[in-house]
């Protein structure tokens, strides 16, 4: 039986690049602005085999990589070189990545959702204008296809009182609302910056709205989130409770499989694509629903997607637009509300040679 081939070669650099619109503040932080980082690694194997993808791996954690066999199976594939590792694997076979879960698939399509929605509006003091910015950038979104938006609440929590924070929360959604028409699905978030009074006031202030889910009220309590879906039947709404982005709890799986979220978010580049890989068959067994976190790492926002092949709950893909100088992405395309996913080998991206050459010079690394 043939050896497994080893890794020879690994090269590793941040490329950069920025959103088409500044991202402004949410519950919690501040202004997230336009310019973005994306680490990426390269790996060339003794098969003469390559990948490339997200990586945060260190130069020492690289060099004791090399001479190291590549896993034989696509679950062993550890976090450091993971993206990589699951490029080669497609490319080996000429398939997309969506391809390795079922050889049969020719295309993929996969609902996704603007997550732009930011808390541009701080800056303002009238509430109606604030509606008026926040729809019009759903407007733009339109313009780009989608059909989807999540928009970021909690605006009570930290950046404004929590009255007049919540007034302008629930005036924004009903704007939004309005801009994108009834077939939209709307999404809100408060990255934690509700607690289970104010979620209460806002899912009710907005049922005509119909929320579809209510993402990271507070932070992940059995007993919160038990009153909140008690409260929510007798209300007659029907919004799904969206969780796990983030520092969540270990018991989150735990209350996703006793029915007390229906959603679980779990960010595609921590714990990562191989974890969901595994993940996400299991969430199906629980009738939970697969909707991976993807804002702010750039990568994770195509090869989140793919994952939809692999599990059969995948509701939504998060889309964080961003141009990266060296990384292009052009392949993949927003039509109708839906992700087209390239049927081209690995992750279906391209790395400009030049651009990544220049940026290992300057801020990275080669172990060989």
């Amino acid at each position: 039986m043939p050896s497994a081939p080893t890794i020879t070669r690994i090269e590793w650099a941040p490329l950069t690049g920025e959103r088409p619109r500044l991202a402004g503040s949410n519950a919690r932080l501040g202004v997230h602005g336009k310019s973005v980082t994306c680490p990426i690694a390269r790996i060339t194997t003794s098969d003469g085999a390559q990948g490339f993808g997200w990586s945060r791996i260190s130069q020492e954690e690289a060099a004791s990589w090399i001479g190291q066999p590549v896993p034989a199976a696509l679950e062993e594939i550890p976090f450091a070189l993971e993206y990589p590792l699951w490029d080669r694997a497609g490319k080996l076979v000429g398939k997309p990545v969506y391809a390795l879960a079922d050889d049969r698939l020719t295309a993929l399509s996969v609902p996704c959702y603007d997550t732009t929605l930011y808390f541009d509006d701080l800056h303002l003091t009238d509430d109606a204008e604030a509606a008026e910015l926040i729809a019009a950038e759903a407007v733009e979104g339109l313009a780009r296809n989608h059909r989807h938006f999540k928009i970021k609440v909690g605006r009570g929590g930290m950046h404004m009182p929590v009255e007049a924070g919540t007034r302008r929360d629930i005036a924004i959604i009903r704007a939004v609302r309005a801009a994108v028409g009834p077939a939209a699905k709307i999404l809100i978030d408060a990255n934690n910056g509700y607690n289970l009074n104010l979620t209460k006031q806002v899912l009710g202030a907005t049922a005509d709205a119909d929320i579809y889910w209510m993402e990271e009220a507070f932070h992940e309590d059995p007993m919160l989130y038990a009153n909140l879906r008690e409260w929510m039947g007798r209300e007659g709404l029907s919004v799904l409770i969206a969780d796990g982005e983030g520092d969540a709890s270990s018991r989150l799986l735990e209350w996703a499989q006793s029915g007390l979220i229906d959603v679980v978010q779990y960010d595609v580049l921590r714990p990562g694509f191989t974890r969901w890989w595994s993940l996400g068959p299991q969430l199906d067994g629980w009738n939970v629903r697969s909707a991976p976190h993807a804002y702010g790492g750039v990568f994770g926002v195509y090869a989140a997607p793919h994952l939809a092949a692999r599990i059969q709950g995948f509701t939504f893909a998060e889309v964080d637009p961003a141009e990266v100088a060296g990384l292009d992405g052009s392949a993949y395309a927003i039509r109708n509300g839906e992700v087209n996913v390239p049927a081209l080998p690995g992750f279906g991206l391209g790395l400009d040679e030049t651009t990544y050459q220049r940026a290992i010079t300057e801020n990275g690394f080669i172990a060989t």
